[in-house]
């Protein structure tokens, strides 16, 4: 039985390695803040204009780092039923549509033109979000001061954000929001949400779950834009689906996570 075993171990250790040094595709999640100040989040970051030359050129210094990663594909956070994304990104190309403040024009746009894409893609879900569930549970409960807490500490995250926009580059307030121990905090805000609830209703998992599914679907739309073991895919995507988005990646044992960080050495 042990040479059984033996011999079995040194098949699977070729294997292993060979597993481990295949080329997989690459998959780097950019949060960022929405640049255009829709004001369609629970909390919103109130951003200056990106259209300043100030700001402009913070933008270049971005798409330059971008390079970098030498994305095949660049994916956006638009309805993934819409062709309004790849038509405008068309227009652009033949000098017919002027970018908007939106960081998918900023960002999306001008990096997929330098890198002469042909188009971008979108790739997000709408999704149930059912906070009022969490709220009314907490009412019901008499802890609402306590959900509050939690509720405070996405504005804190927010407010963190456009306080350090204020007085740095477009870059290095990318790096901010996307290091990790900032991702941690928010996913982890998540999780406290998750308690929220009993037997026969479970108010904050089912919130938690709900977001879950809609950023899976996500992910779904971008491996399907995987066509070889050689893609790069950059995702641009509103910070709060960061963590989700990543976690998804490193669980996904035929895909390899690259971030922000692997770009500028700042972790």
């Amino acid at each position: 039985m042990r040479a059984i075993v033996l011999v079995l171990g040194l098949i699977a250790i070729p294997s292993a390695s060979w597993a481990q040094s295949e080329a997989r595709p690459e998959i780097l999640v950019l949060g960022t803040y929405h640049m255009a100040n829709p004001g369609h989040d629970i909390h919103n970051m109130k951003a200056d204009d990106v259209l300043l030359t100030k700001r402009q050129q913070e933008i270049a210094q971005v798409i330059e780092v971008l390079k970098r990663f030498h994305p095949t594909k660049i994916a956006v956070e638009a309805d993934v039923t819409s062709q309004r994304v790849a038509q405008r990104y068309s227009d652009y190309l033949a000098g017919k549509y002027s970018l908007s403040r939106n960081e998918i024009d900023q960002i999306g746009y001008r990096l997929a033109k330098e890198l002469g894409h042909h188009t971008i893609y979108a790739i997000d879900v709408d999704g149930d979000f059912p906070w009022l569930r969490v709220v009314n549970y907490a009412k019901a409960n008499g802890i609402t001061d306590k959900f509050e807490e939690i509720n405070a500490g996405w504005g804190t995250l927010v407010k963190e954000q456009g306080d350090f926009l204020g007085s740095h580059t477009v870059l290095e307030t990318l790096q901010f929001m996307n290091a990790d121990p900032r991702v941690a905090r928010d996913m982890g805000l998540y999780f406290s949400v998750a308690r929220y609830g009993e037997p026969f209703e479970y108010a904050g998992s089912d919130l938690v779950a709900a977001w879950y599914q809609r950023n899976i679907r996500i992910y779904r739309n971008i491996v399907a834009l995987i066509d070889s073991s050689n893609e790069r895919i950059l995702v641009i995507y509103g910070s709060g689906h960061l963590g989700w988005l990543r976690q998804d990646v490193v669980d996904d044992p035929t895909v390899r996570l690259r971030k922000l960080a692997d770009l500028t050495g700042q972790n």
